[in-house]
């Protein structure tokens, strides 16, 4: 069984950062491609980044490429997702996801452990 706990959310204004993490128990993300999704009041679930288990490998929705950066410790069993240049239209919750493969992947269908998500909110 693996738990993923997500941290790092909260208010900030347009053109802040934030830096999430996702914290890895009860099995080591070694091997596991990892993936972080959102989803925004009234809205789908969608994919927002993803790396391979190693880190080499990254994937990035359009609307967050080259604002948002994905990386991973696996000593420490930790993901990280650093948001810069925010904007209102990326308030939504934030989910951490752990996949059944090595691949970075943008398929949610591919991940099989899920965090309880963390709240991103950004004003105007």
């Amino acid at each position: 069984q693996v738990q993923l706990v997500e941290s790092g959310g909260g208010l900030v204004q347009a053109g802040d950062s934030l830096r999430l993490s996702c914290a890895v128990s009860g099995d080591t993300v070694n091997g596991r491609a990892m993936g972080w999704f959102r989803q925004a009041s009234g809205k789908e679930r969608e994919f927002v980044a993803a790396i391979s288990w190693s880190g080499i490998a990254t994937l990035y929705a359009d609307s967050v490429k080259a604002r948002f950066t994905c990386d991973r410790d696996n000593a420490k069993n930790t993901v990280y997702l650093q948001m810069d240049s925010l904007k209102p239209e990326d308030t939504a919750v934030y989910y951490c996801a752990a996949a059944w493969g090595m691949s970075a992947t943008i398929r949610a269908a591919e991940y099989d452990y899920w965090g309880q998500g963390t709240q991103v909110t950004v004003s105007s």
